[in-house]
This record gives C-alpha cells, structure tokens and sequence, in this order.
C-alpha cells in the first residue's frame, strides 16, 4: 500500500458528559460488540493499509487493553502493524499532547521511518464503511495537498459541533469553519485527511515552531489559500459519536436491518476483538422484541428497542425501553429504565425507575452486588 495510518483517538470532550469519565471516546462502545475505533481500523485493514498507528491519550487503558493485539484487524505480521503511541516524556518534552497537530509531532520519528508516500489521518469517533483507496486515487487526480474527506448532513442535522466548509465546483475548499456558531453550509468534515507524508511532517515541523498546536486550525484553515487543499465527498452511511444524543442516535440506527446489512452482512466487514462468552440466554417469561442483545446475557424481563452489550443480567419483571445498556450490567428485579443509557458495571438496585424525561439520560449506580 501507498499510504500509512495515523488514528487520532486521545481526545475527551464535555459533550459526552459522564460517558467519557472512564474511557476514552474511540473505546465507546458500538452496535452490542464492537468499539468506536474498529470502524476505523476496519477500514484501514480493508483499504490494504498495513502499518497503523493510533494516538491515544485520555482515559487510555480500555482502549490499549482493546488495541493489544493487532491480529483482530490483520495488519502486517511482517512488515508495518500496529502502534499505540501514549505521550511520553523525553529530555525535550514533558507535555501531554496539546492537540491533534502536536500528537503527530511527538511522534514525527514514526513518519521520518516510514516509507509510505501518503498518510491517511482518520479519527476514532466516526461510525462509517470507507475505500480509503478512492481517496487517495481522487487526491493523486487533483493534484492536491490535502484532501479532506467530508460528508453532506440533512438539514435538520445541527452541524455547530463539526468543521463546516464550503468547495467550488471543482471541489477545492474555499471555506473552512472549526465549530462555527451559525452555518449556512451543511458539509461537514469527518475527520478523515490524506497528505503525502513529507508534506506532513513539513507542516507539523513548522507548527511546532510558531507553537501551534491544532490540525485543523493552525494547519487546515490556515492554509487554505496557500496549499491545495480539495474536498471528497462520501456518500453512505457516516454518523460522529462525540456527543451523548449522537451516540445514542448512533446506536439506535443498528436497529434498522438496512444499516445492520451494510455494516455486518457486507463486503467489507468490520473486526472488533472477540470475546469468548457463551450465547444470550433467554429465560421463559422473558419478551424482547426488535432488540440487538449481546453474547453473555442472561434475559428474564421484557426488552424493546433497546441495545445490550456484552453480560448483561435482566431481572424479573423488568421493563427496558429505548434504551442502551453497556458491558456487564446488573439489572435487579422489577426495574424500569426508558429513554437510558446505562453506565458498564452498574448494579441497578431491584424495584428502581429511571426514564429519561426529555433528553436521554445516562444512569450510573454504584452499589455492592453481591450482599453477604
């Protein structure tokens, strides 16, 4: 392959509020077995990209403990695989990263040992199926410095949280906002870039210089007149997970059997590292209808549109609507939850109610579950 990846995965945000107090935002969990960062690994194995490395920082340790091994998304065993690269302190440098521009500097020794004429830089959050092959065939036919991947919203869509831009007709971006507060545009950037690898390490040299410490900012949009920079459309399914409401969105799609087929029943698929658990349980007087429910579960109540991951016990009598439950939950007899996204390794207490009035709402119980 013509290309090396880069994973942006450190980053932390306050629109997932309590979610990403203990992981990282890549190491969410996905459609009952899978993790955020296995789209974009998938991707990269299926594009024929051999040698990876994923930049992880905040709350890192579910996610490294995901990434152990890299024979789940068949990187090369001989040459390239996978790197995880956490900041480190050297004799120059005692800083975490500082931002998305800076990570690729502290690790600039991994670039200047590659080879690879091009670097696909993609991000951890997004949910998607892309030929990062067509990219990069589209950004050698431009000419291009930069080809930045972006993706059209509905209207309806709120595009505040994104990169917004506009290209001309040729496709060449014009018009890059980080985070505008009004937009009249509705394209949005995904987080996905190819750049020839010199280029990269030119670019990020120089930021580091002018203490600059952001991709999109300090290389992105102030660049954008000097370098050619062009945009490529995708089309298909692509959803960002960084806020509580979109990953509840998110996961709330795999429902529907047209997203489930595109993603699971369709070349290519997408890898996640398994787990070896025994099939859901289903235990009689047990109801779940139209429900995605995860390897290890044990279900004695009633289940309805909701998504459970991996070892979940469902008490009797117990009611689950719209919800989302995660690893290794508890759920005590005669419990309603409606509208929630259950924290992993929560034990819900019997006879306890929790529905997400307005907005969805992230349930988080710690109590003992085993009484002596």
């Amino acid at each position: 392959m013509r290309a090396v990846g880069i994973i942006l995965a450190g980053g932390n945000n306050h629109r997932m509020k309590e979610l990403s107090n203990k992981r990282a935002i890549a190491a969410m969990p996905i459609a009952g077995s899978y993790r955020s960062i296995d789209f974009a690994l998938s991707n990269m194995t299926n594009s024929g990209v051999q040698k990876v490395a994923v930049l992880t920082q905040y709350n890192a340790r579910s996610l490294n403990e995901h990434l152990s091994s890299s024979k789940w998304w068949n990187f090369g065993r001989k040459q390239g695989g996978m790197f995880v690269f956490t900041p480190t302190i050297t004799k120059e440098n005692s800083f975490w990263y500082q931002g998305t521009a800076d990570a690729i500097y502290q690790n600039l020794d991994f670039l200047k040992r590659c080879h690879e004429p091009y670097v696909i830089i993609a991000s951890g959050d997004g949910v998607y199926k892309l030929d990062y092959n067509k990219v990069l065939e589209y950004h050698i036919q431009k000419k291009a410095d930069i080809t930045v991947v972006c993706k059209e919203l509905p209207s309806t869509e709120d595009v505040t949280r994104f990169g917004v831009l506009k290209m001309n007709e040729d496709c060449r971006i014009e018009e890059f906002e980080e985070k505008p507060m009004v937009s009249n545009s509705n394209i949005v950037s995904t987080g996905i870039y190819v750049i020839r690898r010199r280029q990269l390490i030119e670019l990020v040299e120089r930021c580091a210089q002018e203490d600059r410490y952001d991709f999109v900012k300090d290389i992105l949009i102030r660049y954008k007149n000097l370098k050619r920079i062009y945009g490529y459309k995708m089309q298909g399914y692509w959803n960002n997970i960084a806020a509580v409401n979109s990953y509840y969105r998110t996961n709330m799609d795999f429902l529907k059997p047209e997203v489930r087929n595109y993603f699971f029943h369709q070349y290519p698929d997408i890898y996640s590292k398994v787990d070896d658990l025994p099939p859901a349980k289903y235990n009689p007087g047990s109801d779940v209808r139209n429900s995605l429910v995860s390897a290890g579960c044990i279900i004695n109540g009633t289940v309805e549109n909701s998504i459970l991951f991996k070892k979940v016990f469902v008490g009797e009598n117990c009611v689950i609507k719209n919800s989302i439950i995660l690893n290794d939950v508890y759920l005590g007899d005669n419990t309603h939850i409606e509208n929630c996204i259950v924290e992993s390794r929560d034990t819900i207490r019997a006879n306890s109610y929790h529905v997400g009035e307005d907005d969805i709402k992230i349930v988080i119980e710690k109590n003992e579950r085993y009484v002596l």
